[in-house]
């Protein structure tokens, strides 16, 4: 592939995004954060502040899930199902010729191992197929860190040449996916792009990132050995502008980024930040506290984790609890060069607005 062209300010030319924007998975967390981005803008992010002159935004979400109040415009129209729904797909990209596709729905956390492979691979898979069919021009799919797995050393942090090496079965279904994407790429009717992003932080987050700081201010969050193994981290709007820039970046057809925080953090300076803002900013009593565990209980819940995974069985707590103690890390380089991505948000103002918005909501009070 060529390299692509770059401006006079050193940043890639961008397509302006128009017509019509198919989202999937717009009641999640990434979701709904993108689709206000395209009604609203995206509030200090250059040069996505004001939103895009689309001509309808088709918004996929969970059959169980309710139309929000914030997606009452004109040219909003929702199309509720769920990916493994057989004409799902067929309902979303319906009249798609020319269509740009957002596809951020998947499963994380299921109670079945099944799932991860119904949903993420098979499920993206017939939504991709769908859109060819359908003539959507670019399809930008969401991936994750898994399919890489975990670092070597905090040396070797990921970049898109590192071979696959998928952590448990969410990878494997990422893994998958993204194999299933390229295939349709290679076939030259639909574009695609895929993004991987790490650990999400910021508003709209669910339950399970909410009772991580209540288990902060608790004194319960574990650390698993030393606590300085290194996580990447994405603050969502970071991640919208990530997207909206594969998106709208000629030259990204085909390939694959890495989209985070400028670095990665430390454990033990994640938990510490969140500590600090929720008691000297929003005060917060807080316990000063950690369960602190030895290195070898993230191997023991990782062996146990996997155990379970082969008989079908996903157990959250035990799989998050694994992943504790292990450097999962990636660099934004290519996406820098290529895209003009430009995170404008760290771990500590992301921290803040993350609390914020939790107070706001009343998932926390003080």
């Amino acid at each position: 592939m060529t390299s692509p062209p770059k401006s006079a300010s050193n940043s890639p030319a961008l397509e302006p995004l128009s017509g019509r924007v198919i989202v999937t998975g717009a009641s999640g967390w990434l979701g709904r954060r993108l689709v206000a981005a395209l009604l609203h803008g995206l509030p200090g992010v250059p040069p996505f502040e004001n939103p895009p002159a689309l001509a309808e935004l088709v918004i996929g979400i969970h059959s169980a899930d309710a139309a929000l109040e914030e997606w009452d415009d004109p040219r909003v129209r929702v199309v509720k199902g769920d990916l493994r729904d057989p004409d799902y797909a067929d309902r979303l990209c319906r009249d798609g010729d020319g269509s740009l596709l957002l596809h951020t729905a998947g499963l994380i956390h299921p109670r079945r191992v099944k799932d991860f492979y119904a949903v993420n691979t098979q499920g993206t898979q017939r939504v991709l197929e769908v859109a060819e069919q359908q003539g959507v021009r670019r399809a930008v799919v969401v991936s994750s860190n898994s399919p890489v797995g975990c670092n070597a050393s905090p040396e070797a942090l990921f970049d898109e040449a590192t071979p696959f090496n998928p952590y448990m079965g969410y990878g494997r279904s990422k893994m998958l996916m993204e194999q299933a994407t390229l295939e349709i790429q290679e076939r030259g009717k639909l574009q695609t792009v895929l993004v991987r992003p790490p650990w999400f932080y910021g508003p709209y987050q669910p339950p399970r990132q909410t009772l991580f700081f209540e288990m902060i201010r608790a004194g319960r969050v574990p650390i698993v050995g030393n606590g300085e193994n290194l996580r990447s981290m994405v603050y969502i709007d970071n991640l919208c502008q990530g997207l909206l820039r594969a998106a709208a970046v000629p030259h990204a057809n085909g390939r694959v980024y890495w989209i985070a925080d400028a670095e990665p953090y430390p454990m033990n300076r994640i938990v510490d930040t969140v500590e600090r803002l929720m008691e000297t900013e929003f005060g917060f009593q807080v316990a000063h506290k950690r369960l602190r565990l030895p290195g070898f209980a993230g191997e023991v819940a990782t062996l146990l984790d996997g155990a379970l995974q082969r008989v079908g069985v996903y157990q959250q707590k035990l799989h998050v609890l694994g992943e504790m103690n292990k450097h999962i890390a990636c660099s934004v380089a290519k996406a820098r060069l290529e895209l003009g991505y430009t995170p404008t948000v760290a771990l500590e103002e992301g921290m803040r607005r993350s609390i914020q918005y939790c107070i706001d909501q009343g998932l926390l009070r003080p």
